[in-house]
């Protein structure tokens, strides 16, 4: 039997919210150092970087969102948790490999805003969060976050 409109949007909010957190948490604080460094490089040590990344990212969500049937009995079906949870790791993997990222933001006409408070070729003079790169990493995050949450609550 589906679960009404009312347990789905609840189921919804939850889910969407645990994701948010263990974004958070993953992406700042679980993410190593030499994974954040490494994970936009071109190649082998590019891709193992972000892989490693995007295992500890997707296991922090898997424990985030393990807590909502035992702490608020809201009901998830194992397939659907599995379809959301790829959906977020699968282009969690994209937008940190950088370069997809970056020509999205060309396709759009956001390439100036992507440019936006990075530090010059050849120097490191602004090592901020408060770029354009950053935000619309973020930004594309929270949309795959969405949808996975859709996908887990549908």
């Amino acid at each position: 039997m589906l679960p009404d409109a009312t347990t789905r949007g609840a189921t919804f909010a939850a889910v969407f919210a645990a994701l948010f957190v263990a974004h958070q948490v993953a992406d700042h604080w679980v993410q190593t150092q030499r994974q954040a460094d490494r994970k936009g490089l071109p190649g082998w040590p590019g891709r193992l970087a972000c892989a490693a990344h995007v295992v500890t990212y997707t296991l922090t969500a898997v424990l985030a969102v393990a807590l909502l049937p035992i702490v608020l009995h809201l009901p998830l079906s194992i397939g659907q948790l599995t379809a959301g949870l790829l959906v977020s790791a699968v282009t969690h993997y994209i937008a940190d490999r950088r370069t997809p990222l970056k020509r999205l933001a060309v396709w759009f006409g956001a390439d100036r805003f992507y440019a936006l408070g990075a530090p010059r070729p050849g120097r490191d003079d602004n090592p901020s969060l408060g770029c354009g790169s950053y935000a619309l990493d973020q930004s594309f995050h929270y949309l795959w976050l969405f949808a996975a949450a859709l996908i887990i609550a549908a």
